[in-house]
């Protein structure tokens, strides 16, 4: 199932990620996170899923978010400002085991806090890698979202990365898994960062749910 934008939503979008984009900071503690003053989207997924890659992508730099091959290099909830219109927000990923449990606790004690609390979350955009689909390790943030009642959204990225109609039976067998889930939002975008497929749609999907203008 595909939601559709029109050709003037697709433009009216890429202008608005084209505007300048810059890190903002990046919070150890709740009491450090920047005031609820703009609109948040949250992008939440395993360690090495490519959420910075994507974000990159959004917003076409390359070294805005910082990309690493070393799972678990997200430990602090970053900021990004698009233009002092909204806020992108990269969370801590989950499912790493390079680190002692204390400390992989913490930040996502952290994730489950900002969650909970940010007035200002318009959606959470959860990554799932297209290649291997839902595991049994993201069951536990499906459920932290559905308890914190925040909307969610799956992204599958690195597309490119398998045939066109796999990519399309993964995204119906996520969308299905997904369905009875009470935050879910009852779409699943198909995305590429390297490529580009599928970025126009999300920025305007992020723009119809935060309501901002470029």
């Amino acid at each position: 199932m595909d939601e559709a934008f029109s050709p003037e939503e697709i433009e009216a979008a890429r202008v608005l990620f084209a505007r300048r984009a810059t890190f903002i900071m990046g919070a150890a503690r709740i009491d450090q996170l920047p005031d609820p003053d703009l609109p948040e989207i949250a992008f939440a997924g395993r360690s090495n899923v490519g959420k910075s890659s994507l974000i990159n992508g959004l917003v076409g730099m390359q070294k805005l978010a910082r990309a690493s091959n070393e799972p678990g290099r997200t430990r602090e909830v970053n900021f990004f400002d698009l233009d002092g219109r909204m806020r992108l927000v990269d969370l801590p990923g989950y499912g790493w085991a390079k680190a002692s449990k204390t400390t992989v606790k913490k930040f996502q004690d952290l994730g489950r806090d900002y969650l909970r609390g940010r007035v200002t979350l318009k959606r959470v955009y959860l990554l799932i890698d297209a290649r291997h689909g839902l595991k049994a390790v993201d069951a536990e943030a499906l459920d932290a979202l559905d308890l914190a009642a925040v909307s969610y959204q799956i992204v599958l990225t690195k597309a490119d990365k398998i045939k066109p109609h796999e990519a399309d039976r993964m995204r119906e067998a996520t969308l299905k898994a997904v369905s009875k889930r009470p935050a879910a939002y009852p779409m699943v975008a198909v995305t590429s960062a390297e490529k580009g497929l599928g970025l126009p749609e999300l920025r305007a999907e992020i723009m119809r749910t935060t309501g901002v203008a470029p």
